[in-house]
């Protein structure tokens, strides 16, 4: 069994293994195996198009946390140039569960807040797993009004289970950060494009999540607690996750329905985590169209459009 793939695409795993065995075969000896190869090719291809064609949303839940889904530090590399990350909430902390900074988007000034969840497990402890604390939401906050101060456009990246729900984030008041975010980012004086690339987790996510367009990776998902969560309150057992992702309508397709996001942007064949160059261009060539669009309207307007956007969220 590969770790690095989930449960339903070992047989994926299984027969890409086989093709790369006789790739290598095939260098090492003076047999031509380029049929027999491409004939495995062309039936993997087929078998990623039947296994994705019908997840569930347990499974694309499953995706949206995948072990080798992009990050926003791996979205920052490919996407900015000329990044400079901005630390610290001048208080506490320099705020590691989320990523802030400025950097050029097509030759363009803009100021990117992503969570991030880190890869090896020493980064994953020091980036708590992407779950902030309110010194991260402060930190952004800066950053923020540091955006609407120079003009500058705000990218947001949203990828985080939820907010860190420990003790010591409760007495730094936890709740506070978030709603003071949700305020500001409301009449903050500058265009702000939102978009979920894994997962989207509570208040966790809506505390970088207000903009005046927000959009969702195919298979990153957006509710208000997790499926384990979910089913441990209705069921009182997180085994009955399945069930609860079923019924939270938590996938792209289901959130742009309930008209809570603008649109769905697609993925590569198999995920993101299969092709990140192509995600990456989708990504960034759907963020530069619109931030593009958005200039073009006063701030005035914007802000009318942002205030009736969220006020129409759950009519």
């Amino acid at each position: 069994m590969n770790i690095n793939f989930l449960d339903f695409e070992q047989p994926i795993a299984e027969l890409e293994a086989k093709i790369q065995e006789l790739r290598m075969v095939g260098t090492d000896a003076d047999i031509n195996l380029s049929e027999e190869i491409a004939r495995l090719e062309t039936k993997c291809n087929s078998l990623i198009k039947e296994t994705f064609s019908k997840l569930t949303p347990w499974q694309v839940t499953q995706l949206a946390r995948h072990p080798q889904r992009p990050h926003t530090a791996d979205y920052i590399s490919r996407m900015f140039t000329e990044f400079d990350e901005l630390s610290g909430d001048r208080m506490i902390s320099s705020g590691p569960s989320i990523i802030s900074g400025i950097g050029r988007l097509e030759g363009q000034s803009v100021v990117v807040i992503g969570h991030e969840k880190g890869r090896k497990t020493q980064e994953k402890i020091e980036r708590n797993f992407g779950m902030p604390s309110p010194e991260d939401y402060r930190k952004a906050l800066r950053v923020m009004q540091l955006a609407e101060r120079f003009q500058l456009p705000i990218i947001t990246l949203i990828d985080t289970p939820g907010a860190y729900p420990g003790i010591g984030a409760e007495e730094r008041n936890q709740s506070e950060a978030i709603a003071r975010n949700l305020f500001v980012m409301s009449k903050l004086k500058t265009p702000i494009i939102c978009t979920v690339i894994g997962e989207g987790g509570s208040g966790g996510a809506l505390a970088i999540g207000v903009g005046d367009r927000v959009f969702m990776l195919q298979y990153a998902v957006y509710s208000v607690i997790s499926p384990e969560g979910c089913a441990s309150i209705l069921w009182k057992s997180a085994e009955k996750a399945p069930q609860a992702a079923e019924a939270m309508n938590l996938t792209a397709d289901k959130i742009l329905q309930l008209g809570l996001v603008d649109d769905v942007i697609r993925e590569p064949l198999g995920g993101a985590h299969r092709n990140f160059d192509a995600i990456t261009k989708s990504l960034k060539q759907r963020l530069v169209h619109e931030l593009q669009e958005l200039q073009t309207i006063d701030i005035t307007t914007l802000l009318e459009e942002r205030y009736k956007r969220i006020m129409a969220y759950g009519r």
